[in-house]
């Protein structure tokens, strides 16, 4: 029984990076044997154990024989006769195949640390086509290592888009699709994710809604980088500068799915776009089975986002309607990031990536303007039952006339 460090503790180890878990192969043990070492079994597919003491991952060496369609269609064979290097070869990707031993020996058979030098995602062997999930993964490696200059070998980007082809990528099922995505967005350059999705073809494939705003123009004048899916890919990038929030990046990313379904004869205007856009954007948001809070900041910032572009020119009751629609009263921090997904689109725009928005800070100020005057206040007046409501609104909108008018002296 040998056990062999492996992985991404390895591969971060080699760069230099922070080791967040350590997962470890165990060869030459039977199940048996790691359950009386005090190991606890957790796999289901495979063995995989829990150490007695650290509760660290190990897993024992395995191999895998294709058996149908998809990431779950596969036979393994865990026997204790199975080698350390059969288990590297069927990993992904070579920075991904390398193991240390308990003397800190590296064990690379399959070239990985050159490729770390040579910053190149090359996968291990033509296995890797059998698996679809690992189109995704691919895309989510360049995403966390854009920063670090690597690039997708030739080859392997090649088996991606024949995957692609063959149709491997149906077989997915929309909670792996969406925890990869979400993992993705989590990156330094998650913006990177999608253009590897788009460059192998899979992004047509999950992600149908969002390339098809590839090749659509927009006003020159107002977007300088012209094509509708390059100022989502920059949306994302912008609101990966201003917020950790899945939910705000993702909506960032998917605002303006509308301006896809805008007729040709209308380019490059996109007149009606932020309510043309709450369809594309359930349906993504439903194949992905993404979070009710992914999905309901995406259909707000869809609807609403230019009223905000907006709102030195609107009257004081519409935006206090604003306020109203996006539930700002009883879900403040979900305006904030509303408000966050706005100021990402104003510097989703090639040039404007560092541009003032004073349009975000005027309506937090004018919510808490707003806010000052209370339904306790109303009621203190005389008024009570369903006229509560609209008197609220009156001296609220009052309120606002007042300050609005201070704002511009």
């Amino acid at each position: 029984m040998q056990t062999y460090l492996v992985g991404g503790a390895v591969r971060d180890h080699l760069l230099n990076r922070p080791v967040k878990d350590n997962d470890w192969v165990v060869v030459g043990a039977t199940p048996e044997e790691m359950i009386g070492k005090g190991y606890e079994q957790v796999g289901a597919d495979f063995p995989v154990f829990l150490h007695p003491d650290t509760k660290e991952e190990y897993a024992l060496a395995r191999t895998e024989r294709k058996s149908g369609k998809g990431y779950q269609g596969f036979v393994c064979d865990f026997s204790s006769a199975v080698t350390l290097e059969e288990d590297l070869l069927r990993r992904d990707l070579t920075i991904n195949a390398i193991a240390q031993d308990k003397d800190g020996k590296i064990i690379d058979p399959y070239n990985g640390q050159t490729d770390l030098q040579d910053r190149v995602l090359r996968h291990v062997s033509p296995a890797f086509q059998e698996d679809p999930l690992r189109v995704l993964r691919v895309a989510r490696f360049a995403a966390r290592f854009a920063g670090l200059g690597f690039r997708i070998a030739d080859e392997t980007m090649n088996l991606m888009k024949q995957m692609v082809v063959d149709n491997e990528l149906d077989h997915l099922v929309a909670e792996r699709v969406w925890t990869e995505t979400q993992r993705s967005l989590g990156e330094n350059s998650p913006d990177t994710y999608f253009r590897v999705l788009r460059e192998c073809g899979a992004l047509k494939v999950w992600f149908e809604e969002l390339d098809a705003l590839f090749g659509v123009p927009q006003p020159e004048k107002h977007h300088p980088e012209i094509d509708t899916g390059e100022h989502a890919l920059l949306c994302l990038q912008a609101a990966q500068k201003l917020s950790d929030s899945t939910a705000v990046r993702w909506a960032a990313l998917i605002h303006d799915l509308g301006k896809g379904r805008t007729p040709e004869s209308e380019w490059p205007r996109h007149l009606g776009h932020e309510k043309k856009g709450l369809s594309p954007v359930k349906q993504l948001c439903n194949r992905l089975k993404a979070p009710n809070d992914a999905k309901t900041l995406a259909l707000l910032s869809s609807e609403f986002h230019t009223h905000v572009h907006r709102a030195f020119e609107l009257r004081p009751d519409t935006l206090l309607k604003l306020f109203d629609q996006v539930d700002a009263w009883r879900r403040p921090e979900r305006f904030e990031d509303f408000l966050l997904v706005c100021i990402a689109d104003a510097r989703g725009r090639t040039g404007l990536e560092e541009c003032d928005y004073p349009q975000a800070e005027y309506c937090r100020k004018a919510l808490k303007e707003a806010l000052t005057i209370t339904a306790q206040d109303i009621i203190a007046t005389g008024i009570q039952g369903a006229e509560i409501r609209p008197a609220l609104a009156k001296a609220r909108t009052d309120h606002l006339k007042g300050w609005k008018s201070a704002q511009s002296i």
